[in-house]
């Protein structure tokens, strides 16, 4: 019996209902630590992305013939070859930002969420629903540590893009845009604290949008059974 996978309710999941980072809260470490610049969270993010790609694609081919009991140290160590052969990548063709972003590259294998999606859906589903659900859930992590680190830089520094040559070549150097001029930043937004601030604001924003689209629905369904109820 064929069961029939809703792509649209995966994507969904991984960019905003079941967000790892603004819903599950995972990947808190990285997501503070390194999202000083957009260029920074933009770059651990696609490395996170890549890692749940592969790691849930891998996950889901060897799903049969893992045996349960080993099922978890089998996926820690799926996960940490697929990390080591990013980092490897990194350190050779984007050296100054692996370099900048440091330690934080090998601890993704730490993070939960790719463990998570490896346990509670690859392990279950088929190779194209498990590359999907990766992809989604790191996009709709990248976004989150990206739209953070640009937050923090803008406020931080008065500057958006700064530094994105360290990702894409030399050709985007000129992206770098000092939007306020003559301004002397505000420390605390580039600080731990001000990641602390911006992931909080981020988090209110997307609650203030669930309870409204909520809102909405509500008064359509009251609105579609008042004929009813007459």
């Amino acid at each position: 019996m064929t069961t029939t996978v809703d792509y649209k309710r995966i994507a969904i999941d991984g960019f905003w209902d079941n967000n790892p980072a603004l819903v599950q809260l995972l990947g808190m470490c990285p997501m503070l630590a390194v999202t000083s610049t957009a260029v920074n969270g933009l770059g651990l993010g696609l490395a996170t992305t890549l890692t749940l790609v592969l790691s849930n694609g891998l996950v889901s081919l060897i799903r049969n013939i893992v045996r349960p009991e080993v099922r978890i140290p089998t996926f820690v160590l799926i996960i940490a070859s697929v990390v080591t052969v990013i980092e490897l990548l990194m350190n050779a063709y984007v050296h100054e930002l692996y370099t900048i972003l440091g330690i934080f590259v090998p601890l993704i294998v730490t993070n939960c969420s790719i463990i998570g999606r490896a346990e509670a859906f690859a392990s279950k589903h088929a190779l194209l629903p498990s590359l999907v659900d990766g992809l989604t859930m790191g996009l709709g992590f990248t976004a989150v540590l990206f739209t953070l680190g640009m937050l923090r830089e803008f406020v931080g520094q008065g500057t958006v893009f700064s530094q994105f040559h360290l990702l894409f070549g030399e050709a985007v150097r000129g992206w770098s845009t000092t939007v306020l001029t003559h301004y002397e930043g505000f420390l605390v937004a580039v600080l731990p604290p001000g990641a602390f601030f911006g992931l909080g604001l981020l988090i209110a924003l997307k609650n203030l949008v669930d309870a409204r689209r909520a809102r909405r629905a509500h008064r359509r369904a009251a609105r579609a059974g008042a004929p009813a109820a007459a």
